[in-house]
């Protein structure tokens, strides 16, 4: 239990208390609900302004014990140091445990290659992670090692202070060459295992440039920024204007002349600040060798007469 005398005036209890504090926000938020965090020994809303003298109560929750198996998985790793480790996910990786995938995940390669030495924040399934990329979704993705270094990463995450670049292949040829998207995404009312732009859904913004048409091929390639991190963001604004991801099963039915099994789309880069260091970092992955062949062949079939 931790007690903290308030000495500023007229500030959120959850903005006060992270200045104080190596925890989130969205940890400050979660207590509060929770009533681990009470206010003159009385429960409080994360919108509660704090006056001078008050006195803040913090029962803190201890990071939980990952029981997750590590598993000898060669993975590629981007970067690596004492607080981070940045891999290139393949296509066909679940990132964490789940139901149907309790094992040969991300998290138990990394788990291997980093002996155990991850962040507990994540909790028993998830250590470490502190964004996602979906099963099919090749790319960078980075992983915090410690708990300072998660809470860090994560609210640079929920701040937007990280950039986010993808390739996509998508079907048919995008009249715009630059447009942002902005539609907001939840569970679909049909289906309550695909998402889709809903009136009542999370705000969610997608920016994208056309790197590339072929016209022959009937496809473009895109670099897409995203704004927010939504579930199957992109795939769902690219389907909603028409041009979903070749290979995407759940959005566009899957079919495909080159037979792709899953969707066209790479996380090629991720640029943030080390959470600790605070120096700037860019890292890229290379495109996967499936794409960049896909790619070659539209190109092929571009430049013949």
């Amino acid at each position: 239990m931790q007690e903290l005398k308030v000495d500023e005036n007229n500030i959120r209890i959850d903005t006060f208390i992270a200045k104080k504090q190596d925890l989130s926000r969205v940890t400050i938020q979660r207590l509060i609900e929770k009533e681990k965090i009470l206010v003159n020994g009385k429960k409080t809303k994360p919108s509660y302004k704090v006056k001078i003298d008050d006195k803040i109560t913090i029962e803190e929750e201890k990071p939980k014990e990952t029981k997750i198996v590590a598993q000898d998985i060669p993975i590629e790793v981007l970067y690596e140091d004492n607080d981070i480790i940045v891999v290139n996910k393949p296509k066909g990786m679940v990132v964490h445990p789940a139901n149907g995938n309790p094992d040969g995940t991300l998290v138990n390669a990394v788990l291997a290659k980093c002996k155990g030495t991850l962040s507990g924040i994540g909790g028993e399934i998830r250590p470490g992670i502190v964004h996602r990329l979906d099963k099919d979704t090749s790319g960078v993705i980075v992983i915090a090692k410690n708990d300072k270094a998660h809470i860090v990463l994560s609210e640079e995450i929920k701040n937007h202070e990280v950039e986010k670049t993808y390739i996509a292949l998508v079907k048919g040829i995008v009249k715009e060459n630059e447009a942002k998207i902005n539609m907001p995404i939840g569970r679909s009312d049909k289906d309550r295992k695909k998402m889709a732009v809903t009136k009542n859904g999370k705000e969610a913004i997608t920016n994208f440039k056309v790197l590339k048409r072929f016209k022959k091929s009937n496809c473009t390639l895109l670099e897409v920024k995203i704004e927010t991190g939504r579930t199957h963001q992109i795939r769902v604004h690219l389907s909603q204007i028409g041009y979903p991801i070749i290979g995407d099963e759940v959005y566009s039915k899957g079919k495909n002349k080159w037979n792709i099994e899953g969707q066209c789309l790479h996380a090629k880069s991720l640029k943030f600040k080390h959470p600790i260091s605070k120096k700037e970092m860019k890292i890229e992955a290379k495109l996967p060798q499936y794409l960049e062949e896909v790619i070659k062949q539209c190109q092929k079939l571009e430049n013949e007469e």
